[in-house]
């Protein structure tokens, strides 16, 4: 495979580049090299009786980034992996409970990632049998340099318990925890925006009283503890379901930084930065009201023990509002019964229960909110 995948990847880059044929071979010889090591360690594409086939795939997809790389040119290059990285490790870049202002931590993420770079460096030289004193000397070599850094920041190292997490985060999050407490400055109030932003189908006081409440400093304890934990497990749905933009653009409001800001990290124009905003929304719903309500609820001091937050007369005048359904619903919640149970009783799919329990919860917190 490494013969012929080489002549195609030395045509390929001699067609998209200007660099010269030597050169051209090099980086080929290379990212064959380690397409073969891959193909070889990985028991998947072993197992899957195509080999040859997921070597050209993975060899067209390291291809393309260095081209890409390759012509922005050697400073567009370094700029487009640095915002790459950066917005990657911009939320783990923070000493443990200290919140940095902008500019203090756009100051930590530079120091990280130069310590990075030449971890990148030192590893390419080591994976592809290079002379410790090995430097990019041409624009192909610069391009597979920052290639191979982007790929190598982003392997998924496994850890206990089936998680796995990037590499560049958890050297982020060492790197964070050996800083000193007082490296960061500034200290800044943290919120999802401000309540006219974008439309939104729950209601704006819903979501300021969540935003309020993280922004609130003067709590005790277990109050902050909570307020953590939420926060933590709200950054793992959204990376659960896919949606890693969602939780940057979370962080990034968590710092109080200006619209403008967000889009300049986050590389999007006004009208994509708003529409990332109202998915954000979508999912803070979701989390709030399903995946994790019981959680936020006891957060906000609105759990069932308290009548979802209302007071006697907002609660009786609520429950007058809902059908005979709803109320077996309410009841079961408040007594704990288990949602196999309760859709049983009321003769519902479990989908249909937890679709219906949703409803009930974004009902009432409208109906406490007006």
């Amino acid at each position: 495979m490494t013969d012929s995948l080489v002549q195609w990847l030395v045509e390929q880059l001699q067609t998209g580049t200007r660099a010269s044929p030597k050169h051209c071979q090099t980086v080929a010889n290379r990212i064959a090299e380690e397409v073969t090591r891959t193909c070889q360690q990985s028991q998947r594409i072993q197992r899957s009786g195509d080999v040859l086939g997921w070597g050209y795939h993975l060899a067209q997809h390291r291809l393309q980034q260095v081209l890409n790389y390759y012509r922005r040119g050697s400073e567009g290059g370094r700029l487009e992996l640095h915002s790459t990285l950066s917005a990657i490790v911009y939320r783990y870049i923070t000493p443990p409970t200290v919140q940095s202002s902008y500019g203090a931590r756009l100051q930590l993420i530079e120091d990280f990632l130069q310590g990075f770079y030449v971890e990148t460096l030192n590893a390419l030289r080591r994976e592809a049998q290079l002379p410790p004193t090995y430097s990019p000397r041409s624009l192909l070599e610069l391009a597979e340099y920052l290639a191979f850094t982007e790929r190598y920041g982003k392997r998924r190292i496994h850890l206990n318990r089936g998680r796995s997490q990037q590499l560049v985060i958890l050297r982020a999050q060492t790197f964070a925890q050996q800083q000193p407490l007082e490296y960061s400055v500034d200290l800044q109030q943290a919120s999802d925006g401000k309540p006219n932003e974008g439309g939104s189908s729950w209601g704006e006081a819903s979501l300021a009283q969540v935003r309020d409440r993280m922004v609130d400093r003067a709590q005790d304890p277990t109050n902050d503890l909570l307020r953590n934990r939420i926060i933590e497990e709200l950054i793992a749905y959204l990376d659960e379901n896919d949606q890693s933009a969602c939780a940057d653009y979370f962080v990034l409001r968590l710092q109080d930084l200006p619209a403008g800001e967000i889009e300049a990290i986050l590389g999007l124009d006004p009208r994509q930065r708003d529409y990332l905003q109202q998915r954000f929304k979508y999912h803070l719903i979701r989390f709030a009201l399903s995946h994790r309500w019981e959680l936020v609820h006891q957060w906000l001091d609105a759990d069932l023990d308290r009548n979802l937050g209302m007071t006697t007369a907002e609660w009786e005048a609520f429950v007058e509002t809902c059908q005979s359904d709803e109320l077996i619903l309410l009841e079961g919640k408040r007594r704990g019964d288990d949602d196999h149970d309760l859709a049983q009783q009321l003769g519902i799919s479990l989908s249909q229960l937890q679709r219906r329990w949703f409803t009930l919860l974004k009902r009432a917190w409208d109906y406490r909110n007006e």
